[in-house]
């Protein structure tokens, strides 16, 4: 065997990652692994060169690259044409993404249509189940009963509120590891933004519940980047519970994302507002990137003797397709408590309802409208 060559076991073992052997002879195949050199007795044999390129193609793997892309993005040459023809390459297979994506999502509404059926709507949703599997879809008339069949079935929403929390348990996933609070949480951002697979991107660090209700119940600020999340906000709640709101870009014109991105680069003094919040404070983010890139790099300074900003919870979920997802994952490696939606998820109305479902665990809504009464700086 040659002398600083690995096996097959031993470069598996090196890269990590959940990496077996199955899966190198795979890559082989697929030609995203140059075949190596082999042993007098037949033995894979690897150098560190083989490592690296595993560890890259795990490490894009991880992030949900696809092995074609994958292959593409480690094969390219550096010079600025072939970068191109790369971007040009990806830019195709996203479009691709997408429209799998788009198909994916009528499938889903399909099955959302027969299984998101409360108890009123049982009988006739049995009966159209029963005539699907007759139905003839070889003839215009076969396909004139399917309309008939959604349309009888649509039919029944006229004679009754929707069940949202019947719907659900239908749909979500097996939650039962989680806690109350968290599954509460969970189902109430998948009905502010009506899709179920929004689960998969909820993250939560594992103090997050504990230091949110601890927050809430010593009457912490609440600091919200823009107007519009903080008039989603259960104000009635927060003000029995004597959490004041502040927000931070503080300008009433500014409703929108592209807005409050702009206009925060653009103003120092919301910069240097950022810096004075109130320590055990919770930071909601639903719009701006730069904020929550600016509250990880104020978190990152912290130590005990020079402390910068010191959040009890940190709500993560602006808008976003490079930034918000950097900023969202800077956050998660930092040592406070958060909430936030992976990727380019997100937007005010799911900022606003997570913080309002942790505020419901605490207490019953008062049927009153004192905080009207009170001047709360929004």
């Amino acid at each position: 065997m040659n002398a600083g060559c690995l096996t097959i076991k031993e470069l598996t073992e090196a890269v990590g990652g959940g990496l077996t052997p199955r899966m190198v002879r795979h890559y082989h195949q697929l030609g995203l692994l140059p075949q190596p050199v082999r042993s007098p007795s037949n033995y894979r044999l690897y150098t560190q060169k083989d490592v690296v390129r595993l560890q890259r193609i795990v490490a894009l793997k991880q992030q949900g690259f696809q092995l074609n892309h994958i292959r593409h993005i480690l094969d390219v040459e550096p010079e600025a044409d072939t970068n191109q023809n790369l971007m040009l390459q990806l830019q195709q297979q996203y479009r691709a993404v997408i429209q799998q994506i788009s198909q994916l999502r009528q499938t889903a509404s399909a099955l959302e249509g027969l299984l998101g059926r409360d108890r009123h709507c049982q009988i006739i949703q049995a009966e159209v189940l029963a005539q699907l599997k007759l139905l003839d879809v070889e003839t215009q008339a076969g396909l004139g009963g399917l309309a008939k069949l959604w349309s009888g079935l649509d039919a029944q929403i006229h004679t009754h509120s929707e069940a949202f929390s019947e719907s659900l348990q239908r749909l979500l996933p097996d939650l039962s590891e989680r806690s109350e609070i968290e599954r509460h949480l969970i189902s109430q951002l998948v009905l502010a933004c009506g899709d179920v697979s929004l689960v998969s991107f909820v993250k939560l660090s594992r103090d997050a519940i504990a230091a949110s209700r601890k927050a809430l119940s010593d009457s912490c600020q609440i600091v919200v980047d823009t107007q519009t999340v903080a008039a989603a906000l259960d104000r009635t709640r927060l003000s029995h519970l004597g959490c004041r709101v502040e927000t931070l870009i503080d300008n009433p014109h500014i409703t929108t994302a592209t807005e409050a991105e702009l206009a925060f680069w653009q103003h120092q003094e919301w910069r240097q507002k950022l810096q004075q919040v109130t320590p055990g404070c919770v930071l909601v983010v639903g719009y701006a990137p730069s904020v929550l890139l600016e509250i990880s790099l104020a978190i990152s300074q912290t130590d005990y003797t020079n402390p910068k900003i010191q959040p009890a919870l940190v709500i993560a979920m602006p808008i976003g397709f490079s930034h918000a997802p950097a900023a969202k994952r800077q956050l998660m490696q930092q040592p406070i408590p958060y909430i936030t939606v992976e990727g380019t998820l997100g937007g005010g109305a799911l900022a606003a309802t997570a913080l309002n479902a942790l505020v419901e665990s605490l207490i019953d809504k008062p049927d009153c409208h004192c905080y009207l009464s009170q001047s709360i700086g929004i």
